[in-house]
């Protein structure tokens, strides 16, 4: 049987305003009531109810109590009579009104606090999250000397196929895209040099730019949002799937069988992954200038090998590999951070990406600084 519409009709008896409610009223049949008690309201004006006369209910909830209640105005505090013809609602009532309390009011907060919240909130999160990264590195550091002390525990197979989804794979846009930025510099180089007569110092510009900074900053920030985020996703998925935790209900050791792998193969990848984004880049250079300065091929290299002094070229090999452990380490670490939902896989490989490249520009300038001091 279908339930009834709800009813309700503002009257006055002896001179008290009383609310009458009849038919059902529940959860699945109050919608769109408030529209039906405004009409009725405007017929006896705005006081509020003192009486409730439901002894017409066929059916009550919570829900339709609490509405009527409401209609009556009880949320202002005032205590609402309710007439009822069953015993089981009037218990519905009592129970409803004894739990209703006034609508606090909206609080105002200002600006200035909310604001030095949020940053103190941010300053919070940001400082536990270096504290978890680094207990996480020194997990990572005891593990490798166990590794370094037991050779059989070092999973070559794993290193193999990770470096082959880091290195071989990332090779195309990494050349791509040092070449353009080879080409880039020489252009701008060109262009500015020029005014003063100078314009062959862009074949030092594009070597040292490239071989000491750019060569390996872009080939780490393609790694970080190639290889970094997908060491997240990956791990992450793990996650979701309980598969990680599958790993450790075996006696098996994710750091050990899915970190080490991926971090042992992006430290070794990254210096070969610098050195080829070197060489196209100067490459590009070297087709920059073959247009704009006349050189041939021969004349720029030979100016670059007789001006640009190899130390350029070691100081970012040695970024290359701490790059890379920086990069595979917070994927890492961020694929295991993953709870429950694909959501989370999404956001944290997100955060990955972005930790990972703000990780490698600061300490590239912590790198510039110490070389610099130590060339002085």
């Amino acid at each position: 049987m279908a339930d009834s519409e709800p009813t309700i009709r503002y009257s006055e008896r002896a001179g008290t305003p009383v609310l009458e409610v009849g038919g059902t009223w529940t959860v699945f049949t109050i919608r769109g009531i408030a529209r039906k008690a405004e009409e009725a309201r405007r017929k006896v004006g705005k006081r509020a109810a003192g009486v409730v006369d439901a002894s017409k209910l066929e059916r009550l909830d919570t829900a339709g109590a609490l509405e009527i209640l409401r209609l009556a105005n009880a949320a202002e505090g005032a205590k609402i009579e309710v007439k009822t013809g069953q015993e089981g609602h009037a218990s519905v009532f009592e129970v409803v009104q004894s739990h209703m309390a006034p609508t606090p009011d909206a609080k105002h907060e200002n600006w200035i606090t909310h604001w030095l919240e949020e940053v103190g909130a941010s300053v919070l999160h940001i400082s536990q999250q270096v504290v978890s990264l680094c207990a996480f590195f020194g997990e990572i550091l005891v593990i490798s000397l166990q590794a370094c002390l037991q050779p059989r525990r070092f999973r070559i197979t794993a290193v193999i196929r990770q470096m082959y989804e880091v290195w071989i794979k990332a090779l195309p846009i990494v050349g791509v895209l040092c070449f353009l930025i080879g080409v880039v510099i020489a252009y701008q180089g060109v262009q500015q040099l020029k005014q003063f007569g100078a314009e062959t110092f862009t074949v030092e510009a594009v070597g040292i730019g490239m071989f000491r900074e750019l060569g390996v900053l872009l080939t780490a920030i393609i790694v970080a949002g190639r290889s970094g985020s997908a060491f997240t996703a990956q791990i992450g998925t793990m996650q979701v799937n309980q598969e990680v935790d599958a790993m450790r209900t075996i006696g098996l050791n994710p750091i050990e069988w899915l970190v080490m792998p991926r971090i042992a193969a992006l430290v070794i990848s990254m210096p070969l992954l610098a050195f080829w984004g070197d060489m196209t880049g100067i490459v590009g250079g070297a087709v920059a200038c073959t247009f704009y300065l006349d050189f041939s091929f021969v004349q720029f290299f030979d100016r670059l090998r007789d001006q640009v002094p190899p130390w350029h070229f070691y100081i970012g090999m040695i970024k290359a590999p701490v790059f890379g452990l920086i990069i595979a380490a917070i994927g890492c670490y961020e694929g295991l951070q993953v709870k429950g939902s694909a959501e989370s896989v999404g956001q944290l490989t997100t955060r990955s990406v972005v930790e990972a490249i703000f990780c490698v520009i600061v300490l590239d300038a912590v790198f510039s600084i110490i070389f610099l001091l130590a060339e002085v």
